[in-house]
């Protein structure tokens, strides 16, 4: 969060933290590319959260792949220390396990559902997702420039010859959704997401087939009406971010 911000904000006037209408997304902004050396690289601004995301293409692949001419696509995640209000420790922060381990795996399958790993050929791309700001949805604006980052990556290797086509089916992208003082709102931020009585997050893609629902109440019970809003919501927040995708990226050829 932001210096500055009010972190007792309540929510029950429906005027949120940064001004928005509940169906509305926080400010979006893309450095491309961020890195020098990586195959595609981006630094993703959704509202105060920011995210580097890069891809690095290797020519190996896991043992249960090799010789199966399939491609692999994995993901690491991380939190850099002063990205939250208080310290992380950088030792903590650099362990692969509990919510690091569950987001970076969540990262990986969201990119295998909408890549061909066979006509991607026996090749690793590894995504990097460092989060350097937070004010919640670390992980769908992870999800949404990685997503980006792997686009530029596979580009690189057809401009290079390596792989005859682009083996990215569809385009795909991420968003949460909450209830907070039984208001639904999209795109939380960390004060909200603090306060939320469920949180979701959603993940489809461009075709408008859900690849990933992860959803709980804090504390409480909802209903499958509930459930079915929240997801209804999403997908309109989803259909925003592609049709931005669409323009940032253009066609996926």
């Amino acid at each position: 969060v932001s210096k500055g911000k009010d972190l007792t904000f309540k929510l029950g006037d429906l005027i949120r933290p940064d001004g928005r209408k509940p169906d509305k997304i926080r400010e979006i902004k893309l450095t491309r590319p961020y890195q020098k050396y990586a195959e595609g690289s981006v630094l993703i601004e959704m509202g105060d959260t920011r995210v580097v995301c890069s891809a690095s293409v290797d020519t190996r692949v896991p043992p249960w792949l090799k010789g199966t001419g399939r491609g692999w696509i994995t993901a690491e995640y991380s939190m850099l220390p002063r990205s939250t209000q208080n310290r992380l420790n950088r030792q903590t922060v650099g362990k692969t396990a509990g919510r690091t381990f569950e987001i970076q795996r969540l990262i990986g399958r969201a990119m295998r559902a909408v890549v061909d790993t066979a006509a991607l050929g026996e090749r690793t791309i590894y995504l990097d997702c460092d989060v350097i700001q937070a004010d919640g949805g670390t992980r769908t604006a992870a999800i949404n420039g990685a997503f980006i980052a792997l686009v530029d990556a596979i580009r690189s290797l057809k401009e290079a010859k390596r792989i005859r086509r682009i083996p990215i089916e569809d385009y795909l992208a991420a968003v949460s959704v909450g209830i907070v003082d039984q208001n639904t709102l999209l795109d939380l931020c960390y004060i909200e997401d603090s306060q939320a009585d469920v949180d979701m997050t959603l993940v489809m893609t461009g075709g408008g087939r859900l690849v990933e629902v992860q959803a709980g109440g804090e504390g409480t019970t909802f209903s499958q009406d509930g459930l079915n809003d929240l997801i209804a919501v999403g997908a309109k927040g989803i259909k925003k971010l592609i049709k931005w995708q669409k323009e940032v990226l253009g066609e996926l050829r």
